[in-house]
């Protein structure tokens, strides 16, 4: 399985997984490994990962391309349509159904709370504000 964007992390910033932050691309064309995008965050899928009580969390950030002509006029993930953030969901789920692992989303929340995780993210790297 592969995924439907291209999809990465945020540099110098630690999640609640103790991985970097997740973040899911949508833009035109795709991107190669090791490149650098600027990005416009839109939303947040907030997940659980693991076993119910000793899960952890992993969210993805959702973000469009700065150049993007597709996703343009999207400043907020439910601009993309129920349908469109169902197969966002779908997707995680099931990508870790195959590799053995459980994954339950919580929620989808927009721009502000993804903003609000970001700087929570930073803020966990030694030496960052």
């Amino acid at each position: 399985m592969t995924f439907p964007y291209d999809f990465g992390f945020v540099p110098s910033t630690k999640a609640e997984d103790g991985d970097p932050t997740d973040v899911l691309v949508l833009m035109d064309e795709p991107a190669f490994p090791g490149c650098l995008l600027k990005c416009r965050m839109i939303g947040i899928i907030e997940g659980r990962q693991g076993k119910k009580k000793n899960g952890e969390r992993n969210d993805r950030i959702i973000a469009v391309e700065e150049a993007n002509h597709s996703y343009a006029h999207i400043r907020h993930v439910k601009e993309l349509g129920k349908k469109f953030c169902k197969e966002l969901e779908e997707f995680f789920v099931n990508y870790h159904d195959l590799q053995g692992e459980k994954y339950k989303v919580l929620d989808m929340k927009g721009p502000a709370e993804a903003r609000r995780r970001l700087e929570d993210g930073i803020r966990k790297i030694p030496g960052k504000n």
